[in-house]
């Protein structure tokens, strides 16, 4: 029985950690769904992204996946806010306006570097090779 409570708190630590914030509530949903579905990774959802980055704590999450367009603030300046707090989260931008960095930064000029774009909308499989990639999970 010590065994088997060892090898759960083991597989708990080896989840990632994800922060996700869409202001469309099927979306997070979907995102948080099918990623714990996995096994891999623990998702927190949020639709506001001021409550979002009130929730926010340095050190918990791997991995970022905020929209662009949303109310209140964008997905860009809530990226701006937590790297101020946490500046080694990974960030993927999910969009169903731009298709790819450049088009992001036509909006966005401010922004320097965009090394993850996820289109919406994304198949599932496609979904949770892009999470892996960028936490450099082996697949």
């Amino acid at each position: 029985m010590i065994i088997c409570n060892h090898n759960q708190q083991s597989t708990q630590k080896l989840k990632k950690r994800i922060l996700a914030v869409d202001d469309e509530p099927d979306v997070t949903l979907t995102l948080k769904l099918s990623l714990e579905e996995t096994g891999l990774f623990d998702v927190d959802a949020f639709n506001d992204p001021e409550l979002a980055l009130s929730n926010f704590k340095p050190e918990v999450y791997g991995l970022l996946l905020l929209d662009f367009k949303m109310p209140k603030m964008n997905g860009y300046e809530l990226y701006d806010k937590i790297k101020n707090i946490d500046d080694k989260v990974k960030v993927c931008f999910i969009s169903a306006a731009y298709m790819n960095p450049e088009n992001a930064r036509e909006v966005f000029p401010f922004l320097k570097k965009i090394e993850c774009i996820i289109q919406k909308p994304v198949e599932i499989p496609d979904l949770i090779g892009r999470v892996k990639a960028k936490l450099m999970w082996e697949t």
